[in-house]
């Protein structure tokens, strides 16, 4: 297939540019972050502002207006912004996911459109977990052809980011059977948002409910479900790790800063002064050696998505199925080194410094609690037993998801 007939480009931004353009923003993002977190209050003009960034634009190419940055650095950046905010940085999760699909699909005219309103800032949010505890096996959301249009009626959870949205990605069964997804306004009539998101971290991200009642998708808005990017289960895995990586460098942060603020210390202490204690400045070291390793399984992952990416622009086909074997490996790893980075770092950092430490103030808590919860997610239980059965047996590991009538999300 030529690469004239998809979206998508060889990356060609400069890590200098991207931080120099997006850095400023996520110093501001953090700068009120504990606040945020401790009163509930959703990030909108946060959102805002990123968004008038283009940091929804990342990935397209810059002959088409966007940043052209890789994989790597677009999910680099991600880390970053989850280290400012961690609710600001999952609220992408669903629009980055979104874009890269329409990058990946065949040039039209319904697509040249979807570009023009990504660079226009349009945001895409949504969820396919059904409500009620449906899966995408027996999936109850339905999506009928209507003469002109589409009309998509039934509930989802997890719909993060859709209380920013302009549109919302949605997933459910047509009348033939096969699954199709279905871009709708957020603005629908027949669109009711909820942001009845009960967890204990992660709370504003709005991953609330959202109720479709013969809310209408356009006839360019919807696509099999079949035909969306091959490795979308990847990404959506890599961004969720790109927000934990955040998290635990984040915990490196805080964690210095309340150390070098403590003044005394207990009488089993090695120094008068907290900061010169050298048990407490263990615990610093290897928190931040649990964030260099988050942050290099992060990057290396990332890199093996970029590599599938580059196989596709070079038409190696033959090679197609094995480039995303080694991302699955790759990111599967990454998930098992991040998700025990994170919340060995959000406990032990608390080691280093005192009763005062759990002051609501502080808000160090949220740190576990949004770790927490992003890595329950998607089933770690299970990784280390795939990975083992591919390197031992050779039992692909990458999953089925269309036979077995599953997404990419995972929750």
């Amino acid at each position: 297939m030529s690469t004239d007939s998809f979206y998508l480009k060889r990356p060609t931004g400069y890590d200098a540019e991207l931080r120099s353009v997006f850095r400023p923003i996520f110093a501001r993002i953090a700068e009120g972050n504990v606040g945020r977190e401790r009163n509930r209050i959703l990030p909108h003009e946060q959102v805002r502002w990123l968004n008038e960034a283009g940091f929804g634009t990342l990935r397209i190419p810059a002959e088409q207006g966007g940043f052209g940055a890789s994989l790597e650095q677009t999910f680099q950046l991600l880390a970053e912004l989850g280290q400012a905010d961690a609710n600001v940085a999952h609220i992408w999760r669903n629009h980055l996911a979104f874009v890269e699909d329409r990058l990946n699909a065949p040039v039209t005219e319904e697509n040249n459109t979807w570009i023009k309103r990504f660079l226009a800032g349009e945001f895409v949010g949504g969820g396919w977990t059904e409500a009620n505890n449906g899966t995408l096996a027996n999936i109850a959301t339905t999506i009928t052809a209507r003469d002109d249009h589409w009309l998509v009626s039934g509930a989802k959870y997890y719909a993060t980011g859709s209380l920013y949205a302009d549109w919302l990605d949605v997933i459910g069964r047509g009348d033939d059977g096969e699954l199709w997804t279905a871009l709708v306004r957020s603005d629908d009539p027949g669109v009711k948002l909820v942001d009845d998101w009960r967890g204990f971290g992660q709370r504003a991200t709005a991953s609330g409910s959202v109720h479709y009642d013969n809310a209408r998708a356009e006839r360019g808005n919807v696509f099999p479900a079949v035909e969306r990017f091959a490795y979308q289960p990847h990404f959506y895995q890599i961004a969720m790790l790109a927000v934990l990586t955040g998290i635990t460098k984040a915990v490196q942060r805080d964690g210095s800063a309340a150390l070098k603020q403590r003044k005394r210390n207990y009488p089993q202490g090695l120094s008068e002064v907290p900061s010169d204690d050298a048990q407490l400045l263990q615990v610093i070291g290897e928190v931040s050696a649990e964030a260099f390793g988050a942050e290099a399984a992060l990057a290396l992952s990332a890199r093996t998505l970029d590599r599938v990416v580059a196989g596709r622009l070079a038409g190696s086909e033959d090679r197609a199925r094995q480039l995303l074997i080694d991302a699955e490996v790759a990111v599967t790893q990454a998930q098992l080194v991040i998700i025990g980075a994170a919340l060995r770092s959000t406990t032990k950092v608390f080691d280093a410094l005192g009763a005062s430490a759990v002051s609501e103030e502080l808000g160090l808590d949220r740190h576990w609690r949004n770790a927490r919860t992003l890595a329950s997610h998607n089933p770690v239980v299970y990784k280390a037993r795939i990975l083992g059965d591919w390197f031992i047996n050779g039992k692909d590991p990458v999953p089925d998801l269309a036979s077995r009538g599953r997404g990419g999300q995972g929750n």
